[in-house]
């Protein structure tokens, strides 16, 4: 990842700011993307930190053309953008007969329509410069009946779906467009949720993920040594589910 230029939405916290992290660790600048300054500033300065190349961008997803602006953002802060990972989500547990509009709305915005928009982006910048890595976090719950957060599994399909589509138009431009799908991952978010426990027991290897453990696979899938994979998904689960 040497010198290449990468844009994580979702970058200044659990698992966006772990692959920041180990990009920044590996000689990538990396342009982090989140909706609130406060956090992507403190993000900007762990990585600066570091010894780490960085930018912050604030930006609200669910709105196409905020996502249009902020990578162009990112263009100019590094003259071009290698990689991108739509790594931004919003995870909510609800049953099904109390899911509201507007919470499908907010889970289908960010998790859906700002990774579309993201991507569209990242799809014109990277034909003008003859390719480039696009790598989506989906969830096994796109795979895996789970009443508890339809919603979330819903959005996390329609990654997957959305992502072999970008794949297949994107693989003659030399754009290659994969998905990670984690099982339960130990953030802080999902360490004070209180569900992660029980979760984490299901896990074949006893154990939930660390963020990082999702951050070496998008590093792979970011990088050069990925250049025949193409539409793939890639399960970082310690077999919570095979497929």
């Amino acid at each position: 990842m040497k010198g290449k230029a990468v844009v994580i939405t979702g970058g200044a916290q659990g698992i966006g700011y772990a692959i920041s992290e180990l990009l920044v660790e590996r000689g990538a600048k990396v342009a982090i993307m989140d909706v609130a300054q406060g956090p992507v500033d403190k993000a900007v300065a762990g990585l600066k930190a570091k010894g780490g190349e960085a930018v912050g961008i604030p930006v609200d997803l669910r709105v196409g053309a905020n996502c249009y602006k902020a990578f162009d953002q990112a263009v100019k802060a590094f003259g071009r953008i290698d990689a991108l990972g739509n790594v931004a989500g919003v995870y909510a547990r609800k049953p099904i007969l109390e899911i509201t509009d507007d919470e499908w709305n907010e889970m289908l915005g960010v998790n859906v329509r700002g990774l579309y928009h993201m991507t569209v982006a990242a799809f014109k910048h990277m034909k003008e410069k003859g390719g480039g890595k696009i790598v989506n976090i989906a969830s096994v719950d796109a795979w895996k009946a789970h009443p508890k957060n339809p919603h979330y599994a819903a959005s996390k399909a329609a990654v997957v779906s959305l992502s072999r589509s970008f794949a297949l138009e994107g693989a003659p431009h030399k754009i290659y467009v994969n998905t990670i799908s984690p099982g339960p991952v130990a953030t802080e978010k999902a360490k004070s949720a209180g569900w992660l426990p029980e979760e984490a027991a299901k896990v074949p290897l006893g154990r939930a993920a660390e963020p990082k453990d999702i951050a070496q696979a998008f590093c792979y899938l970011a990088s050069d040594e990925s250049n025949y994979v193409v539409g793939v998904n890639l399960f970082v689960n310690g077999g919570y589910i095979i497929l």
